[in-house]
């Protein structure tokens, strides 16, 4: 098969699931191309983790369909597993073994023995930066390498897609940045779509594309740099004591959609620090802050949601 003909890595058209009354996805559809990486963005309780459980055949969901590497994952679960990694958000490992012993146990699950297994082990563990703590137990690690370590375990069985659910949980900063320049680092050295699901939007800025998720509807797509266009100038966040008053009176005088998001009024304009002077001019003492910047990817999803980005339950 080639690249022309090749499906794409993930392909979702009209998923649905529910939990009870709960709807966890809302007719989702999307598509995760071959060696891309693609981020799954949205507050916790969005529906992130229940879609990885579907591609990862956990659940079987209620409504749509679902396919890896051209493999419906309903029809054929056992040969869809056959084809993806997973990171789990939980910690996978056995701290009571080291690295390579875990890596050795998981790839006996998938067949792999011998030589053939010994190589990827090592080659698997020089490449996430681990092969020097090989030997040493996984409990007396740190936490950002028993994540490097999970890994090297997903990738062992050489998979078509690499699923990973908020994989830096409990990572500090620094950590979380080296395990994703690991994650870009391996568009070069593997064949393998990620799709990663995070609730950090700092995070997604360095995926090829990204879908934001939120109750379980999918509510934007694409890259990055394009989504932020969509908002076309800068934010400019007031603080009051009367939002409302504020809102409507920005709208009246100056023509300009205000909006009224977790109690600040919310502007888009393309000349946002020129415009700030005029605001403060016009409604002296009404206005107790003023902050403008350049859009983010929070602003992306408080502009398509019009609420902003908090947390809930998870998923």
């Amino acid at each position: 098969m080639n690249a022309e003909s090749a499906p794409p890595a993930v392909h979702v058209e009209r998923l649905g699931h529910h939990f009870g009354s709960k709807a966890a996805l809302v007719d989702v559809s999307l598509r995760v191309e071959r060696g891309e990486l693609f981020g799954l963005v949205g507050p916790n309780g969005g529906g992130k983790t229940t879609l990885l459980k579907v591609l990862s055949t956990l659940i079987r969901p209620a409504t749509g369909e679902a396919r890896v590497d051209g493999v419906d994952v309903v029809v054929d679960p056992a040969r869809a597993r056959r084809r993806i990694g997973v990171v789990f958000q939980h910690p996978s490992l056995d701290e009571q073994l080291t690295p390579r012993e875990n890596l050795r146990h998981h790839g006996h699950l998938h067949g792999l023995k011998g030589r053939m297994l010994a190589e990827r082990i090592d080659q698997e563990l020089s490449m996430v930066g681990v092969a020097d703590r090989s030997d040493d137990l996984v409990r007396v690690l740190s936490g950002g390498l028993k994540r490097r370590v999970e890994l090297a375990k997903g990738l062992l069985h050489q998979p078509s897609v690499l699923l990973l659910d908020e994989p830096t949980v409990g990572l500090d900063p620094g950590g979380r940045r080296e395990f994703w320049d690991h994650l870009r680092g391996l568009k070069s050295t593997h064949d393998v779509a990620m799709l990663v699901a995070t609730h950090l939007m700092e995070e997604a800025e360095g995926c090829d594309r990204i879908a934001i998720v939120d109750r379980g509807r999918l509510v934007a797509l694409g890259a990055p740099d394009g989504l932020r266009a969509e908002i076309r100038g800068d934010v400019i966040t007031l603080e009051t004591d009367d939002a409302a008053w504020l809102a409507s009176a920005v709208t009246e005088q100056f023509k300009a959609a205000a909006t009224i998001v977790n109690g600040r009024v919310r502007i888009e304009r393309p000349d946002g620090a020129a415009f700030v002077p005029r605001l403060a001019e016009a409604f002296p003492g009404r206005i107790r802050s003023i902050t403008v910047g350049s859009p983010t990817l929070e602003d992306v999803f408080v502009h398509r949601t019009g609420r902003q980005f908090v947390d809930g339950d998870d998923d």
